[in-house]
């Protein structure tokens, strides 16, 4: 009998990669292969969108929300910042943090990179209930819990 640990971890991979060379293809194809790091122009949006001014505090938030290094985050804001779909400031009052703000660039790059994101996960969940999807979300939640307690 095949360890099912085993194969559900190889299964998972080549859903990841698959899904990952998926959504690099979209963009490619909507000529946003510059972008870089689409979910973090999509988190700085929805983020903005709370903020009153339009305006998100940097690296140390946005490494949280997307569960990579601070120094990851701070490579990918420089990039994006070079190549104008955002704009940082320093905090009023604190110097060491930065506020970043997306610039009209950065918003239509946001509207074309979430777009791309729904046609890949309309296309990976086709054929599947809302029954499903909704007990797959559960599944993939339970999972994410279990990875991030800290093990004795």
């Amino acid at each position: 009998m095949a360890n099912l640990g085993i194969d559900l971890g190889v299964l998972e991979h080549k859903l990841h990669q698959a899904h990952r060379n998926a959504v690099q293809a979209e963009l490619n194809a909507a000529g946003l292969q510059e972008v870089g790091h689409p979910l973090l122009l999509c988190i700085l949006r929805s983020a903005g969108d709370r903020c009153p001014d339009g305006q998100v505090q940097a690296q140390r938030e946005l490494s949280t929300l997307l569960d990579i290094s601070p120094a990851a985050v701070a490579t990918s804001l420089k990039s994006l910042e070079k190549k104008g779909y955002i704009h940082r400031e320093p905090e009023p009052g604190d110097a060491r943090r930065n506020r970043v703000k997306l610039t009209d660039k950065g918003q239509q790059a946001v509207d074309d990179c979430f777009a791309c994101l729904q046609r890949v996960n309309r296309r990976m969940y086709a054929g599947f209930t809302t029954q499903e999807q909704t007990q797959l979300h559960g599944f993939y939640l339970r999972a994410l819990e279990n990875l991030r307690l800290e093990q004795p």
